[in-house]
Formats: structure tokens, C-alpha cells, sequence
């Protein structure tokens, strides 16, 4: 569970990706080119920070963040689906929004915490793209330079008519998706898909309540 929740927090770099909403200041961003769409996102964040510091606790300014900056690149409903695997079928709608939403919020809190990290001279460095020409699914990396040593960070995004959508992240050899896969998959055969959801619930309830 411990690398679940370092996972969730290092996909404060872009990210927490979440159900996809087309806001005006998306129509302003270029997304019809999967890496410049990264570039800008992580810029618009980047500038946040660069403007003001982040306090961890101050939810409200990380939620306006979120709604500005990252629902618009996002479909975080298909991040969600294929979280859940075969399961996603077997759970009604009423549960399937259920786990959206608190999948979601369980990320609006570990980016908090990750914001707050980040510092105005942050800087990321973009390869070269590797995906041939004409491809509907991609991958875009990343290199985030820390104290220590780079950190690889991979977007995987997928075309729609809309433009490119993210959805999968990639930290450190760990596929977001994959991860929560297999957390998802244990907490279902343990205790059904509503265990699952009363499982979100109740550490989101901890989070809130500033419990580690």
C-alpha cells in the first residue's frame, strides 16, 4: 500500500488526471500534439507554484488547480475503467460512480501533499518521442530533475476527436493503472466492489481528517 499511495503522490507532476471537462481555457491549448499538450499542462502547473507556494491543506486552491489545469487533458473515467478490470462490468452504475469519485479524491489528496513539494525552478526535460507516425495510443516522457537524479515520468494518452486524452501514467517502472489493478483486484476478492468503495471512503474520511 505504501508504494500505492508514493505512486498516487508522483502523479502530482502532471496530474491527477481526472474525468474529462472542456473548459474554455482548454480551447486555448494545443491538443491536437500529445507532447506539446504535456509541455503546456505541466508549465500551467509549474507557473501556479512559481506565483504562489502550495500549502498542502489548502484544498480549495489545489481543487481550482485540478479544474483549471488538468480535467480538461484527462479522461479519468477510462483511467478508473480499466483500474477496475473485468470487475468494472460487473458493478452498476451507481457503484462505478462511486469508485470514480472517490478514486479521485483519494488523488485530489496525495497531490495536495505532492504540490506542496514541487519547487519555482522545477525542471522537466522532454526526449524525443518514440511512437510512429499515425498512432491513436502514446506514450510521452518525461525526465523530472530532482536533488538526486532524474526521475522518468511517462504519459500514455489516447487520441479522441476532442483531442489527446491522458490516462496512464508511468513512475519509476510502475504503470499508475497496473498498480491500482491490483490493489482494486485484492480489495474486491476480499470484500465485494462495495468493500472497495467503503475501502476509498474511509481513507479519503483519514485524509481529510489529516490522518497520515
Amino acid at each position: 500500500m505504501k508504494k500505492l499511495f508514493l505512486l498516487g503522490a508522483l502523479f502530482a507532476w502532471f496530474t491527477v488526471g481526472f474525468t474529462f471537462s472542456a473548459g474554455a481555457f482548454a480551447q486555448g491549448v494545443d491538443q491536437s500534439d500529445p507532447q506539446a499538450l504535456i509541455k503546456t499542462a505541466t508549465q500551467q502547473v509549474l507557473d501556479e507554484v512559481r506565483t504562489k507556494a502550495i500549502a498542502p491543506d489548502d484544498i480549495p486552491r489545489i481543487r481550482s488547480i485540478v479544474d483549471r489545469d488538468i480535467l480538461p487533458y484527462v479522461d479519468f473515467r477510462r483511467t478508473t475503467q480499466l483500474s477496475m478490470g473485468r470487475h468494472w462490468r460487473t458493478a452498476t452504475p451507481a457503484q462505478q460512480q462511486q469508485i470514480a469519485e472517490q478514486f479521485q479524491l483519494l488523488l485530489i489528496h496525495l497531490y495536495a501533499g505532492a504540490l506542496a513539494q514541487l519547487k519555482p525552478d522545477q525542471q522537466i526535460e522532454y526526449p524525443p518521442m518514440r511512437n510512429a507516425p499515425g498512432d491513436t495510443d502514446v506514450v510521452v516522457r518525461t525526465l523530472a530533475q530532482t536533488s538526486d537524479k532524474p526521475v522518468e515520468i511517462d504519459y500514455r494518452l489516447y487520441k479522441t476527436p476532442q483531442g489527446w486524452r491522458l490516462y496512464d501514467l508511468n513512475v519509476l517502472g510502475a504503470w499508475l493503472i497496473q498498480t491500482y489493478r491490483v490493489q482494486f483486484n485484492d480489495k474486491i476478492q476480499e470484500s465485494g466492489i462495495d468493500g472497495l468503495i467503503q475501502f476509498l471512503t474511509s481513507h479519503n474520511q483519514e485524509l481529510e481528517a489529516g490522518k497520515p
